[in-house]
């Protein structure tokens, strides 16, 4: 129904907002469209993809995935096409990704093409409309728009104005006719008849559906995974280059089997784990760690937060699992300071009196909506269904283990869809080991059962090979 709602929209000339919950397929429904106008020969100009700079790999590996016809081009990075290079290039694919970001720095090349459609992404990046960035996407041309959100923007009026005046410029008046007509009486003095006029003007433009609809949950399976892509920031880059090379050096003067090459091969592994989580956790800067200095030195953080805000702003719960007690306390910090919620957080050095309380708080009705578990303290024993989202930020490369972390929130007594996030950064050992283990999932348990000293009997070239940094 998704997909042709949008369709439907799209040949009505009619710029629409897909606001389903998160899980339920804003991406997928969006490409089927896109192969719908493939196969009956409408894509007759490139469609224009905007999406925050951490979600354009997961738009090209879902594309290649799903709709693996539809030709795509990346813009993203310093080597980026620029100039007439990148508008022939442009009018050569189905789809152009890239961010909010490089469309406001090469607004002038965009705006050099005639796009069939623009496509924008988590479009609350859009909600302050005088930002030069909503001006220079508001100012391209296109045959049809598309906003894809996964918060309910009706809850913010100034938002949900922004987004609808780039779907349909003048649609609900001037912003200052808007603010008077219902931004005022529905804030300020929740005004009914300002809301029902309001949703009687919407409806038609908006399509939401929650994974809690009777009619929506009969569809789901009870456990969904997600992999959530992120890219390292240059800091990480850096500094995973340097443990790389350092480590290899080291292994490389080992005998073959011994114990000390076992020992180096585990401590690589471990710093490059922690290079991937935030420089803050591997260089041991906890103490003077300040969440509102964070300046996106973790692309795997930054990822996180995007996505946090879209699940606490819908009233759910998490438990989000990580190894290391130094990364769980950062993150409690980061958590409760940029988002001004509790988290709890429950590690080995936690007392069992404490702990039995930490899950009864969490149980309530009045519990708090982040739980920050160590993976080996909280991985198992515990009863935490209050949680519908399950968060692996950093990775045990032993399938058994993060299942029966995950099943601390699905197991019986779970009334919901639970959602499992999983964190890749890409062109690192996360990704490479991540698609070794899915290629040998039936085999998984018992190849990797040992936990991770299975990659300690890898020879230094099949290392060199797993750990080096893609496009080294």
């Amino acid at each position: 129904y998704g997909y042709a709602w949008l369709d439907f929209a799209r040949r009505w000339g009619m710029g629409v907002i897909l606001a389903d919950d998160m899980g339920l397929g804003k991406t997928i429904q969006t490409l089927t469209m896109l192969q719908k106008l493939k196969n009956e020969g409408q894509l007759s100009a490139p469609v224009l993809l905007v999406c925050p700079t951490s979600v354009v790999t997961n738009w090209q590996l879902e594309s290649a995935k799903f709709t693996p016809e539809l030709t795509t081009l990346v813009h993203q990075g310093s080597d980026r096409l620029r100039g007439e290079q990148f508008v022939a290039a442009a009018q050569t694919v189905d789809m152009v990704l890239t961010s909010y970001a490089l469309v406001r720095r090469d607004a002038e090349m965009m705006q050099q093409i005639e796009w069939l459609g623009i496509v924008l992404d988590e479009a609350q990046n859009i909600k302050n409309a005088y930002t030069k960035q909503a001006q220079v996407i508001r100012g391209l041309s296109a045959e049809f728009r598309l906003a894809l959100t996964g918060t309910p923007v009706e809850n913010r009026l100034s938002e949900l104005w922004s987004i609808m005046h780039f779907l349909n410029p003048g649609f609900l008046g001037s912003q200052k006719k808007f603010r008077q007509q219902f931004t005022l009486p529905i804030e300020k003095y929740a005004d009914v008849a300002a809301t029902e006029k309001l949703r009687q003007l919407t409806r038609p433009f908006i399509l939401r559906r929650l994974k809690s609809d009777p009619s929506v949950i009969a569809d789901l399976p009870e456990k969904q995974e997600i992999k959530v892509y992120c890219h390292l920031s240059e800091e990480q880059t850096t500094l995973y280059e340097a443990v790389v090379q350092n480590a290899l050096q080291a292994i490389a003067a080992q005998e073959a089997d011994g114990i000390a090459r076992k020992g180096l091969v585990l401590s690589m592994l471990m710093q490059l784990k922690q290079v991937c989580n935030h420089p803050v956790q591997y260089l041991h800067q906890g103490k003077n760690y300040d969440p509102f200095q964070d300046n996106q030195r973790s692309g795997k953080l930054q990822r996180l937060q995007a996505i946090l805000e879209e699940v606490l702003t819908e009233g759910d719960r998490l438990l989000l699992f990580t190894q290391f007690t130094e990364m769980g306390g950062l993150l409690k910090r980061y958590i409760q300071e940029r988002f001004g919620v509790q988290a709890l957080f429950l590690h080995g050095g936690t007392r069992p009196k404490k702990r039995t309380e930490m899950v009864e708080y969490f149980q309530s009705a009045a519990g708090p909506p982040v739980f920050i578990l160590s993976l080996k303290a909280g991985g198992t024993g515990l009863n935490l269904t209050n949680a519908n989202h399950v968060f692996h930020f950093d990775r045990w490369w032993n399938p058994a283990v993060e299942d029966q972390a995950t099943d601390r929130a699905f197991r019986i007594g779970q009334t919901r869809n639970v959602l499992v996030h999983k964190f890749v950064c890409l062109g690192t050992l996360e990704e490479k080991i991540d698609q070794m283990l899915e290629e040998k999932k039936a085999l998984a348990e018992s190849v990797v059962g040992g936990g991770e000293g299975w990659l300690t009997e890898m020879s230094t070239a099949d290392l060199r090979s797993l750990v080096k940094l893609r496009g080294q």
